[in-house]
């Protein structure tokens, strides 16, 4: 879930390039500041790929408007977009956008406001939420609510042990989830679609013949037995017609895959990378011209395609989650060592393993990420860049991962959202179901 920080400003140092402007560091992120912020500040943080609500952006005159001469009078956000993107302004990074606690006086008393408050919502007015760009949003069919035929209306099927991919939140802002000595596993981070397959329970519920019902007061029949099942992130798929990609057939190789393969209760969640069909890549490219960095275009040429060495047609699937759910759900998190494994049983490929060791200082840890971020990707060959790593606490009784994304990849990411056709299908898929939920 998105969400902005109230933070104070520890550092400040001058822009390398302009006179005007000036630097702050904000849970490692360089941030470009006016010339009104001084180290101490409170401040709220806004980090990329979000969006403030219209309300905030015009209180606050974040968002373009000119004057009868044609000169902006306002601030640098497109009025309809009004989202927070990744740039370089003359030279120098910013990621993110840093504002005065002040301008949330308007919503609430600030002075209640501590340091490491996540804000989206004051009492009831919307501050800022996840930026996904309505206008290229692709009809979603098929897989958020399935077609009942006549006999399916007698009957319902569900898979409640079915679980969803957990949600991986930002390394920066959760410093404090990390012990001393805790075990850890760095990853890459692979920028595709998610993938869940189990042999879990499938429950069957029958309806009565109402009159039967109520004059032998008979409950609905349910039946269960195990089954596999596979789906997206969010949603279980029943078939593998229609859905956000027009098809989701490229799924269907990896569902009958593990057909046989799975013990009961085991569930196996995965990433897959490459591409939908010969013309069509999961995840949308991007023209590196709009990078706007000659170096950048130098080193990946004129197009970012996320293959991670898929020919046209082709897709991987990488496995990085296995857990074991009995017959009564409760489910048992498969450590590391033996998910992997249990990839190598199963024929599969476990995501890219970077390090293991144990945690000693948040500096450590943050210097071990840095390595492998914004460097060439080796599963293609250096032709795009990576998309970040993935923090594993494997000493936990539930799965427990962090994220951070290369300098580069936020670049890309911003762009595309701008410019491409389709938006993220994870993301389109929450904001959809969202929808339907209220």
């Amino acid at each position: 879930m998105y969400c902005a920080y109230i933070t104070t400003i520890k550092e400040i140092h001058s822009h390398s390039n302009a006179d005007r402007l000036q630097c702050c560091e904000i849970f490692g992120n360089n941030v470009i500041v006016d010339m009104s912020y001084a180290a101490g500040d409170r401040v709220i943080y806004f980090p990329v790929d979000g969006q403030l609500s219209e309300e905030f952006a015009n209180d606050n005159n974040l968002v373009r408007r000119k004057d009868r001469n044609g000169n902006n009078i306002g601030g640098y956000l497109e009025p309809d977009k009004r989202n927070i993107r990744a740039l370089k302004l003359r030279g120098e990074k910013s990621d993110g956008l840093v504002l005065p606690i002040a301008v949330l006086a308007k919503y609430t008393d600030i002075t209640s406001l501590k340091d490491g408050d996540q804000i989206t919502v004051l009492d009831g007015h919307e501050i800022c939420r996840k930026y996904i760009p309505c206008g290229n949003r692709r009809t979603h069919t098929g897989d958020v609510k399935v077609s009942k035929n006549k006999k399916e209306e007698y009957k319902k099927i569900s898979y409640p042990f079915f679980m969803e991919h957990e949600d991986t939140e930002q390394l920066a802002y959760n410093q404090q989830a990390f012990r001393e000595n805790d075990i850890i596993y760095l990853t890459r981070k692979l920028h595709g679609t998610s993938f869940r397959v189990s042999n879990c329970l499938e429950f069957t519920t029958t309806k009565r013949n109402p009159i039967l019902k109520k004059l032998f007061h008979l409950p609905d029949k349910v039946t269960s037995k195990f089954q596999i099942v596979s789906g997206t992130r969010r949603v279980v798929l029943r078939d593998y017609d229609g859905g956000y990609y027009g098809s989701n057939a490229f799924r269907k190789k990896y569902n009958d895959f593990f057909v046989d393969k799975l013990p009961k209760g085991m569930t196996v969640y995965g990433e897959i990378v490459g591409w939908i069909n010969n013309n069509t890549p999961i995840m949308p490219k991007c023209k590196n011209s709009k990078v706007k960095d000659k170096e950048f275009s130098k080193q990946y040429g004129t197009e970012t395609i996320f293959t991670y060495g898929c020919e046209p047609g082709e897709n991987k699937c990488y496995i990085y989650r296995i857990t074991m759910t009995n017959d009564d759900g409760v489910t048992i998190e498969i450590p590391t060592e033996e998910t992997i494994k249990w990839c190598d049983r199963l024929g599969c490929e476990y995501v890219p393993l970077l390090e293991k060791f144990l945690y000693t200082t948040w500096e450590d840890l943050n210097e071990r990420c840095k390595k492998y971020l914004d460097v060439p990707e080796p599963l293609a060959k250096g032709s795009h860049v990576t998309e970040g790593v993935v923090v594993r606490i494997d000493n936990r009784s539930k799965f427990t991962a962090y994220k951070t994304k290369s300098w580069a990849f936020k670049v890309l990411e911003s762009i595309i959202k701008d410019t491409s056709d389709e938006p993220d299908i994870e993301e389109a898929e929450e904001f959809i179901i969202n929808k339907e939920n209220g």
